[in-house]
């Protein structure tokens, strides 16, 4: 069984997310198609480094993610680091023929996208976006019934994903809210993962229509590297900087395939803690998906007696995506650690055996379009094209 060793750059909460798909894939996708082996981690610090390898599991530590890029022993790079990062990272691990998987979004900008999906492009590596919701069993199951046919020609798609930890303006001023390194604001961290529900669930999005809104303006300076989230408010006299990014977007789609649809993302949500849904609506029947509730799809079908119709609930499990991998029950329970552990088991796959990734940084590139798009058509107060 292959052994692809991983440099993983960067130790936040979402190497931990990373590290324990690592470690966890084999045990549920048995045999595994291949054994990621934690390597490398990096962090910004030697010291900061080296208790992130302890915590998480990996061999080696380093404080520079260049040296760890261009290690003949690495077969895998893995970026859980800020966005204004990605580009650079990624770029040079694949001129050195590093296989890579990043965090989403892709990039700040559309421009450092192409970037980053020529150099994957021209290197011939495996690439992955890591938009790991999709990678839900429940989402899995909706896509199997549109593909099926269960529910007829999609007429309409409706997403949202509200939160309410920045809610507070006493949230401190994190690089989320920050242009240079976030790119943009819930739209990029949070709305780009029901773009992504969109393209994957109906079909490739040819126009919008958006509107982005700032709430609040400033924000107390952060103390600390680490980003928490909002679970860390500022108290009292503190200094405070401008937010230079959206607090809040929605946006009308118009599909290629002629459906229609809407999205709307904010962090300012109060009581809302991830609340990632959608609903599809088609001629024979609807879907509905709530992250919250990740274990249960709701459908209705034409074809139900009209004295029992309406929405029922769908329990996955071992007969239902991926199901057989990971609990023997159905509703026994999935989390976001298994989200994680199927994408990994994905990738791995996609390398060992040559096939392809999905999402890859083509799908990236192709969110960060429709997302510069619904920014401009905010400025603009008008219908944009994603093309």
């Amino acid at each position: 069984m292959r052994k692809l060793n991983v440099g993983m750059i960067g130790g936040g909460f979402m190497g931990k997310a990373h590290s324990l798909a690592y470690a966890g894939m084999p045990m549920f996708f048995w045999p595994a198609p291949g054994i990621p082996h934690r390597h490398t981690v990096v962090d910004i610090t030697d010291e900061i480094a080296k208790d992130a390898a302890a915590r998480y599991g990996f061999d080696h530590y380093s404080s520079d993610w260049r040296k760890v890029v261009e290690d003949p022993e690495i077969d895998i790079i893995d970026i859980v680091t800020p966005n204004d990062t990605h580009a650079e990272i990624a770029i040079a691990a694949a001129k050195a023929g590093k296989h890579i998987i990043s965090e989403k979004p892709l990039a700040r900008t559309t421009e450092e996208a192409k970037r980053m999906l020529d150099a994957v492009t021209e290197a011939g590596v495996k690439h992955m976006v890591a938009f790991n919701y999709r990678r839900t069993p429940a989402v899995a199951l909706a896509k199997k019934y549109i593909e099926e046919g269960a529910i007829g020609k999609v007429l309409n798609f409706r997403g949202t994903y509200l939160q309410d930890w920045s809610a507070d303006p006493n949230s401190p001023l994190s690089w989320r809210f920050r242009k240079d390194v976030a790119g943009s604001g819930a739209l990029g961290d949070i709305g780009t993962h029901v773009i992504d529900f969109a393209r994957y669930l109906v079909g490739e999005i040819d126009e919008v229509m958006g509107v982005a809104t700032t709430w609040i303006k400033e924000r107390p300076v952060q103390s600390g590297g680490a980003d928490k989230l909002g679970t860390v408010k500022s108290a009292g006299d503190v200094e405070k900087r401008p937010v230079d990014v959206d607090d809040e977007i929605s946006t009308l789609l118009r599909f290629e395939n002629g459906a229609v649809g809407s999205i709307e993302a904010t962090r300012n949500a109060w009581g809302r803690n991830n609340f990632l849904t959608f609903e599809i609506h088609g001629e024979l029947g609807s879907i509905c998906f709530d992250y919250e509730r990740r274990d249960q799809l709701q459908v209705c079908f034409s074809s139900d007696p009209d004295d029992r119709r309406g929405f029922r609930t769908v329990f996955t499990g071992p007969n239902t995506p991926y199901g057989a991998a990971l609990w023997p029950i159905p509703a026994l329970g999935i989390g976001y650690g298994e989200t994680k552990i199927i994408e990994t088991h994905d990738f791995i796959s996609g390398i060992v055996n040559g096939t392809e990734i999905s999402p890859s940084f083509e799908d990236g590139y192709r969110i960060s379009v429709i997302s510069d798009a619904i920014l401009e058509s905010s400025e603009q107060g008008k219908w944009v094209k994603t093309k």
